[in-house]
């Protein structure tokens, strides 16, 4: 991995020796975490401000569709490799540490550590003479959720570098991109009422996207003998329920109910975030365990080195921003779509059953067949299942901007449910038990590639969909064997 120039600097340079417009050296930053939503944000900011900007990605492709990347130079590499870092460090003078694991694996705490370690000693190995990082605003005398205590463990560890750090600690950031933001955003619109964790009423202070990306580029300028962290917050100190509010209200929407109660723990309340948002409940972990903590900043000291021109953006004004680019949330509408129709096949298949028929009772049916009983129980949890989890895919294929994928789901979607009415009409007003068995192969097939069809996009909606596929081979398999026993 050498670090080349993508493309020329703003001043016409290849990157390697740029001056500025009075002739002076440009100063290079470096940027790991450029792909990532903080990360995306700090690049442009630096390049106004006249740095010239070396980004690190592991892949170059992932900076292709960034409206910045004719302006920067690329590195590719990994934080994890210790070569990667100096090549990546040479000619530095500042450097923004803006990564961070955001996953439920086990070994997530040593991977930060790791990594975090690597680059400050190749920092410090190549003379960087500013680190930058962005971590997590916390209480000191509680014992943290394990992503929060990794972040600050990551904070410490630059901080220890011998190279001056100035670690930046924040709560919810409010801005389109934003998970915290994105969690806040779908939790209100998306539930008239919600039950939620008693920890809900804990004061959080959170902060506008571009306030942190004010003070982050702003820190790359301190002086030297500034070695420390600082908490960063916006004007108001809110709670969680307080911002669900305020949310609501300047977007025009109207308040949801919030009712807390004291046994939602961190995990279960991160695996039902992941159930009603687009986030996954792994990402809610980490963003639901900060929660569990008051997260108020104690002292203001960065505006003493660091200008934010008019104020800090207030809350109101922070999410009017962030949902004036925000992407239309279509699950209220994919949910809809999907439930009509599957609740359309119900009823028609409903009215098309006729178990009380004396042709149905004249049948010689196999021992093993559930009871009669069963069979409205089972289709009713899996007509909601099929509802459920083909609306969680279709606002899968509309985040992607996959039209196409959307549109073949629908289709498939379709099929599916005309092929679950018709073996109703087949076999109980038809009464064809050949014909129908023929058919439960089809729909057994068709729900096979729906779950298919889904697990591409969602993973999770593909598993959901597994069981109704099982039933109906299951289907398939009673309906050949009445068939052969009433030949």
């Amino acid at each position: 991995m050498t670090p080349t120039p993508n493309a020329t600097t703003p001043d016409g340079t290849d990157g390697t020796d740029s001056t500025d417009s009075t002739g002076g050296t440009r100063r290079r930053a470096l940027v790991t975490g450029a792909s990532g939503y903080v990360g995306g944000q700090v690049v442009p900011r630096l390049l106004d401000e006249g740095w010239t900007v070396r980004v690190l990605t592991r892949r170059r492709a992932s900076m292709d569709d960034k409206p910045w990347a004719d302006r920067v130079e690329v590195a590719e590499g990994d934080v994890a490799s210790a070569d990667d870092m100096r090549r990546a460090l040479e000619d530095v003078d500042a450097a923004w540490y803006l990564v961070h694991s955001m996953d439920d694996q086990p070994d997530f705490q040593e991977r930060d550590r790791e990594a975090a370690t690597i680059f400050s000693e190749a920092a410090k190995e190549a003379g960087v003479s500013r680190i930058v990082y962005l971590g997590g605003l916390h209480p000191d005398d509680e014992v943290l959720s394990p992503h929060l205590a990794s972040r600050v463990e990551v904070g410490r560890i630059l901080l220890d570098s011998g190279v001056p750090t100035a670690v930046l600690q924040a709560a919810v950031v409010l801005g389109d991109g934003s998970a915290s933001f994105d969690m806040l955003r779908y939790l209100t619109t998306r539930l008239p009422a919600m039950v939620a964790p008693k920890w809900l009423d804990n004061r959080i202070q959170p902060i506008a996207i571009d306030d942190v990306v004010t003070l982050l580029v702003g820190a790359g300028s301190l002086p030297p003998e500034v070695n420390r962290t600082f908490d960063i917050g916006g004007p108001e100190v809110l709670t969680y329920r307080e911002m669900i509010a305020r949310f609501s209200d300047a977007t025009g929407r109207r308040r949801p109910v919030v009712v807390t109660v004291p046994v939602l723990t961190p995990r279960l309340a991160s695996h039902w975030v992941g159930l009603v948002t687009p986030i996954s409940a792994g990402l809610a972990k980490p963003l639901v365990g900060s929660l569990v903590h008051e997260v108020v900043a104690k002292e203001d000291d960065i505006r003493e080195h660091v200008d934010v021109p008019g104020g800090f953006i207030d809350f109101d004004t922070a999410v009017r921003s962030a949902m004036r680019t925000a992407e239309p949330d279509t699950a209220m509408r994919n949910l809809a779509l999907t439930s009509a129709a599957t609740v359309a096949s119900a009823v028609a298949g409903s009215l098309a059953t006729q178990p009380d028929s004396r042709w149905y009772r004249s049948l010689d049916l196999p021992d093993w067949q559930p009871p009669t009983l069963a069979f409205p129980v089972v289709w009713t949890a899996l007509y909601a299942d099929i509802a459920a989890t083909s609306a969680t895919a279709l606002n899968a294929y509309d985040k992607a901007g996959d039209t196409e994928g959307r549109n073949a789901y629908l289709k498939a979607f379709g099929t599916n449910l005309a092929l679950n009415t018709a073996w109703s009409v087949l076999f109980w007003r038809v009464r064809k038990p050949w014909v129908a068995a023929a058919e439960a192969a089809l729909l057994t097939a068709s729900a096979a590639d729906l779950a298919r069809r889904a697990g591409t996009v969602s993973k999770g909606a593909g598993i959901a969909l597994s069981p109704y596929a099982v039933w109906c081979g299951f289907a398939t398999a009673l309906s050949t064997a009445i068939a052969r026993r009433n030949r």
